[in-house]
């Protein structure tokens, strides 16, 4: 069936439609009805049905006759391991960990926490937290205290599940202590803490609320898995770069289950026993959708990375883990391959292995510039589809359903709307755009199954940050538009669209523009106040290694390129070269803080960014010298 005739059946009977795409998920008790509304006005999926999570992604794979198939690959450049854990292992695994945490009282509705670095038993842990209906938050492995310390507050979990270090190419992140730090400036305290002991870096052990892991549940018996209603939250997820009270992204189970297993199959093309690699961290949305959870409702193979795809050992990393696992499919961020990309220009790397098991690269996160995605194409040889979603959504919005009907590619945008997803352009006043141009980009209610019902206590919070804005829609805070056959172009955040002289132009345009110089290994455009035109854009370029030419001859070719091919209404007169960007551990570039610093404005490191003291390089290369390095 085509795309269109799917998306049409969707638009026509979407009740029915999600009750059909329910089907491939095993229910307790099935529902009977898809949507219903809420007491505070929203909407929720299968509320009436009884499900369990961990069911659906490890025991019924078992109970089917593929217990042996693998169900983890664990690849950890940084400690040199390589393991494999089948269905059957994983189920008694997970069951275990459920049963201790059941027998310290841990049950429906209480929330743990996860604090852990990319190691299976991050997967363990938030599937034991299915089993018995527990709610998990993941944290971020090496989050800093204070930011863990509110997450914690506004959770309230009954126990911590943390690991006692993370391995970093060059140096070990302690966890333990920023864990003792953040309980320390917490007002809520766990009844217990259970510790990963990680033999890089053993932690200390608190004798009056800290437990080893594997003493933790010696004894234990293995937990039989726990129905629960299909609005049941399944965990809690909080946004990066929150500021005061953290935003706590809740998803609900029974759409949680039925939307990832339909994209699976219908975004992805995956079948069961093949090999899924999502190349992110369980701390992020993409970690929760796709490392834990998705390829295993689907009964795929799904591959835990604890590396960096330069630098363990070199930007061949990527193409040695798809080569000696089989991979089938790769999720990873546009940021990731632009770093791969300056390492290796030529991408000779790739040719060292064989990529033949490989279908197809999915990139998300961050806009893809056509440039890298290009350049991936070439060095791989197999379609590189950008899809776009939000930690809100937890999945696919725009996306090319490859599964259904490859569509046409076209490069700079994440296709077309994924049946559930109703996109829509809306200007200031919340009028529809016509095709081509620039607004806000909106979903109308009510959002399809999986989306977030509301955020973590804070219902009226949920509707002023997403409802209030354009009545009946929902507000993503980005901007775009759709063209004449509805594919969609994610151009910038709503804050990144800038005014200049009264001209609304998208900073993501003038990026595509400078990646496309053969140079340009990454770059940035954010927009700068200025006392004539309001502000005017500034563009910040890494270089690709090795690169030989003048910095003045590369930034003039850009101020050039961005001239020809937007125009003068750009008033693009200015970039610096810079060794690196600021960016959240997720990939994503800090524009806003870099608009600050540009600004003149004190800046304080953002809690989710990568390396703090980039900040002084951004600030000495935009409020210093022209170019430092030139």
């Amino acid at each position: 069936m085509s795309y269109r005739e799917v998306y049409d059946r969707w638009l026509a009977d979407p009740e029915g439609w999600w009750l059909d795409a329910a089907r491939t998920i095993d229910w307790d008790r099935a529902p009977t009805r898809a949507l219903s509304d809420t007491a505070t006005g929203g909407h929720e999926w299968f509320a009436d049905g009884l499900v369990n999570t961990c069911w659906n992604a490890v025991d019924r794979h078992v109970e089917a006759g593929h217990g042996a198939r693998n169900a983890i690959i664990y690849d950890s450049p940084v400690t040199d391991t390589v393991a494999h854990i089948t269905y059957a292992d994983l189920r008694d695994r997970v069951a275990r960990l459920a049963g201790a945490l059941s027998a310290r009282g841990i049950g429906i509705g209480d929330r743990v926490v996860i604090y852990m670095p990319m190691v299976p038993e991050a997967l363990i842990a938030m599937l034991a937290c299915a089993r018995i209906g527990a709610i998990h938050s993941v944290v971020f492995g090496g989050f800093a205290a204070h930011e863990l310390a509110v997450r914690i507050d506004d959770a309230q979990p009954r126990c911590i599940l943390a690991g006692s270090c993370g391995i970093e190419p060059s140096r070990i992140v302690p966890y333990k202590p920023l864990l003792d730090a953040a309980l320390a400036q917490s007002d809520h305290q766990p009844d217990f803490c259970v510790v990963l002991q990680r033999p890089q870096q053993p932690a200390d052990l608190h004798p009056d609320r800290d437990v080893d892991w594997d003493a933790f549940q010696r004894d234990a018996a293995q937990a039989p898995c726990q129905p629960v209603p299909g609005n049941h939250p399944a965990y809690i997820l909080y946004t990066s770069g929150t500021t005061g009270r953290p935003k706590g992204v809740v998803r609900p189970t029974g759409g949680h289950l039925v939307a990832l297993d339909w994209t699976m199959a219908n975004i992805y093309d995956m079948q069961a026993g093949e090999v899924f690699w999502a190349a992110s961290d369980v701390g992020w949305v993409v970690g929760h959708s796709y490392i834990c959870y998705a390829p295993l409702i689907h009964g795929c193979t799904t591959v835990v990375f604890e590396g960096k795809p330069v630098g363990t050992p070199d930007a061949g990393t990527f193409w040695r883990v798809m080569a000696r696992h089989g991979v089938s499919a790769f999720f990873t961020a546009p940021t990731a391959l632009r770093a791969v990309k300056r390492e290796d220009p030529a991408g000779a790397l790739a040719r060292e292995h064989d990529l033949s098991s490989l279908r197809a690269v999915y990139l998300a996160g961050e806009r893809a510039d056509p440039d890298t995605v290009e350049w991936a194409e070439r060095t791989l040889g197999v379609p590189v589809i950008d899809h776009w979603w939000q930690t809100e959504t937890g999945y696919a919005i725009a996306a090319n359903p490859r599964g259904l009907e490859p569509l046409p590619i076209k490069t700079g945008s994440p296709s077309v709307a994924m049946p559930g997803y109703d996109i829509t352009i809306l200007d200031e006043a919340g009028t529809p755009c016509p095709p081509g141009t620039l607004g806000a980009i909106a979903l109308r209610l009510p959002l399809p199954p999986g989306t977030l019902p509301t955020l973590w206590n804070a219902d009226e919070r949920f509707h002023r940050a997403y409802l209030s804005r354009f009545p009946g829609y929902y507000e993503t805070g980005d901007a775009g538009m759709l063209d004449e056959d509805g594919y969609l172009y994610v151009m910038a955040r709503t804050d990144d669209v800038i005014n200049v002289a009264g001209h609304r132009l998208s900073t993501g345009a003038m990026e595509e523009v400078l990646a496309a110089h053969p140079d340009v290994a990454e770059c940035a455009v954010i927009g700068v106040s200025d006392p004539l035109k309001g502000q005017v854009p500034v563009g910040l370029l890494c270089l690709n290694t090795g690169c030989a030419r003048p910095v003045e001859d590369i930034i003039a070719d850009c101020i050039a390129l961005v001239r020809d091919r937007i125009g003068p209404v750009a008033a693009f007169k200015r970039a610096v070269v810079v060794q690196r960007l600021p960016k959240t551990r997720s990939g994503k570039i800090l524009r806003a803080t870099m608009v600050r610093i540009a600004d003149g404005e004190t800046v304080t490191a953002p809690a989710t960014i990568d390396d703090p003291a980039i900040l002084e390089e951004i600030a000495a290369a935009l409020c210093g010298p022209a170019n430092p390095q030139s």
